[in-house]
């Protein structure tokens, strides 16, 4: 009986009051198995800017994405699911979704209609408007890139180049350009690879300076595209307008970007 009670004992003392010692070794191997996951580090420049935009840890707590551009055929409503990065693209002309593994589209109007560029077109402007932030997503190499130039002003780069595999055009490259005293973004240096007879190597231009707050996070309320040559922005060309923006930390259900039954999926 005494040999009982302390063999007893011992398990309560060394399994944190488990009932036997096959529980005890149980806990002990999974305790083994457990692996810290290292924070995401990034370049000091591109956390500074991050810090400017209201934080890499503000972003990364959000869900959803969702704003209004007024196009010349009306409103154009974008939606997003930040971490699944399911989307929607909804104006008069079409709608164009992806539904976490597949995009679609629905042509509205009585024309032809390229399908095809539904894989691009779903997330190219949240692409743009998601900037900074955008670029702490997966598979990034980050460079240090020559300063840009314009108006007398220099604005620091950072070069964004991807891994092989990572979206639907990894050869892409970005250069965002940063005020040198507020960190805040100001261009956005791009390739442009999915359309035809365009130099893929040669950068366009995008120009940010005109943010909202929203929950927490600075986001474009104006980009303006600009012209370019010799990978530098020229003049001012047209501006976008964003409003209605909504970010939050509650994701969109997932049937919001289902494909309709009268939606086809893109090949």
């Amino acid at each position: 009986m005494k040999n009982y009670i302390f063999a007893i004992a011992l398990v309560i003392t060394f399994s944190a009051c488990k009932q036997n010692t096959k529980t005890e070794e149980a806990t002990e191997s999974v305790e083994e198995v457990i692996v810290e996951t290292p924070a995401v580090s990034y370049p000091e420049n591109l956390t500074k800017v991050f810090d400017a935009h209201g934080g890499i840890d503000t972003w990364k707590s959000m869900k959803s994405l969702a704003f209004t551009m007024e196009k010349p055929n009306g409103k154009e409503v974008i939606t997003t699911n930040l971490i699944s990065r399911e989307g929607l693209v909804d104006n008069p002309k079409e709608s164009i979704g992806f539904d976490g593994e597949k995009a679609w589209f629905v042509n509205k109007t009585e024309g032809d209609y390229n399908g095809k560029m539904s894989k691009y077109k779903y997330n190219l402007m949240f692409y743009f408007y998601a900037m900074p932030f955008i670029l702490s997503d997966d598979g990034i190499n980050y460079a240090d890139a020559e300063p840009l130039v314009f108006e007398g002003v220099t604005y620091p780069g950072i070069q964004v180049t991807y891994n092989a595999g990572v979206g639907e055009t990894p050869e892409d490259r970005y250069v965002l350009y940063y005020n040198p005293t507020t960190y805040q973004m100001e261009w956005l240096g791009y390739t442009v690879s999915f359309v035809p007879g365009i130099d893929k190597k040669e950068l366009h231009f995008r120009r940010y300076n005109n943010w909202q707050k929203v929950n927490g996070v600075l986001l474009p309320k104006t980009i303006v595209g600009y012209g370019f040559k010799d990978d530098k922005p020229t003049e001012a060309k047209h501006s976008t307008e964003f409003t209605e923006v909504q970010i939050t930390n509650t994701a969109m259900p997932s049937s919001t970007f289902a494909k309709p039954e009268n939606g086809e999926f893109a090949n």
